[in-house]
């Protein structure tokens, strides 16, 4: 027995120690929020997380962050309405067994063997809950306790920063993944790189896919921009399904929706800086002047350039503006900054960010670099294949504060 309470003891303090450090070493909460439930899921042994927060403007739950493969995002309940509800409304914690778990998933569309829900409650009230999911056993009675606590951590540090969020009520997606799954033959291995893909794409964010090599993130995005074809599952844009265009649909789809952003800029080298952008322009339905959106990307005394005499960051601003001169709904960027120093990859950011606050146009960034997510509006996390974790920042960075 002695040694079981020294166990749950040093599991107690380990746990503490790791929200600690992270609501401490945090620049911006929303990450520390995330990065708490993906670590608390791997000490107990969850592979699903949710964390809710209330808005007292429509008395609703708002689902911030999420460890797991379903993109719920956006996602909210009443205060009194579920299991997640009724945690928040009483305060006090609720578990759901194997048996009862139909229950849980039937209101929140949670994968839910062996849930906890905990309320994120101080003196003063109850400010959300979490909810862990998706483990082998049951929560013992000191895994209970020890989560309690660290829920009323959370709980002081976020009352004490003060945090707030707002939502877009009427936000609808311009592009949906559901179920997609991409597949290939390797000799005569089949490998398959998507598994089932779940996710919307809204008007005007900033969407950064983060994920090692070779977990999915070029090919969703290349199946988004019509590049590749999905071997299963649907894409769907502005609630119409195309996930088998016809080759002019495609063609067209490419031409007028889509802006696309290389790592290897893939510039025309017999073009000045200003041609390259009129070339494409000139086979665009709706397309801006191509003087101004060179002027967009600040390179205006730049026109009469050529590729091989602008620098790497100045190359992958005359991209962006060949991108932006569409005037395409989304703009898809692979690895964008991968190739440049800090000062240029931040000058390339900034402008990105003009262009999402100043056009409302949707980028969706592909990228290592975990800094770069900091002024992401959402922030997905592929792996093997699967999400396997995403996120909202209320209050994403400015490019000029991120430091790498």
């Amino acid at each position: 027995m002695k040694k079981d309470n020294n166990l749950n003891t040093n599991k107690f303090i380990k746990s503490v120690w790791l929200i600690m450090d992270e609501l401490q070493s945090a620049d911006q909460m929303e990450n520390a929020l995330q990065s708490i439930l993906e670590k608390m899921c791997v000490e107990y042994s969850c592979s699903d997380a949710s964390l809710w927060l209330k808005h007292d403007g429509n008395q609703r739950l708002y689902m911030i962050a999420s460890k797991g493969n379903e993109d719920n995002t956006g996602l909210s309940i009443a205060f009194d309405e579920g299991v997640i509800g009724e945690v928040f409304s009483t305060g006090d914690t609720i578990t759901v067994s194997e048996n009862e778990k139909d229950l849980f998933e039937k209101d929140h569309n949670i994968h839910a063997p062996n849930a906890l829900i905990v309320p994120l409650k101080t003196p003063y009230g109850v400010l959300g809950c979490m909810a862990f999911s998706g483990k082998e056993t049951a929560f013992d009675e000191d895994e209970i306790r020890i989560i309690e606590n660290c829920s009323a951590l959370i709980a002081l540090d976020l009352e004490d920063k003060g945090f707030s969020f707002d939502v877009d009520l009427e936000r609808k997606p311009l592009v949906s993944l559901r179920g997609i799954i991409k597949e290939f033959m390797s000799g005569e291995e089949l490998n398959r790189i998507l598994k089932g893909i779940d996710l919307d794409v809204y008007e005007g964010e900033l969407l950064v896919v983060l994920g090692e090599s070779g977990c999915g993130k070029s090919t969703m995005l290349n199946i988004i921009g019509g590049m590749d074809k999905a071997t299963e599952g649907q894409l769907i844009i502005e609630g119409k399904d195309f996930s088998d265009p016809s080759e002019k649909e495609l063609t067209d789809y490419r031409r007028d929706y889509i802006g696309f952003i290389f790592q290897s800029y893939n510039l025309m080298p017999n073009l000045t800086a200003l041609e390259n952008i009129e070339f494409i322009a000139e086979i665009s339905q709706n397309p801006l002047d191509s003087s101004e959106a060179l002027e967009m990307v600040g390179l205006g005394d730049r026109a009469d350039r050529y590729p091989s005499a602008l620098s790497g960051g100045q190359q992958q601003r005359v991209c962006i503006a060949r991108a932006i001169v569409k005037d395409p709904k989304i703009i898809l960027a692979d690895e964008p900054t991968a190739a440049l120093d800090f000062n240029t990859g931040q000058g390339v950011l900034k402008v990105i960010e003009k262009i999402v606050k100043e056009r409302n146009t949707t980028v969706i960034m592909v990228t290592h670099n975990v800094e770069i997510a900091k002024m992401a509006n959402r922030v997905i996390k592929l792996r093997n294949g699967n999400i396997s974790s995403i996120r909202t920042n209320f209050h994403p960075m400015k490019a000029e504060d991120l430091v790498w």
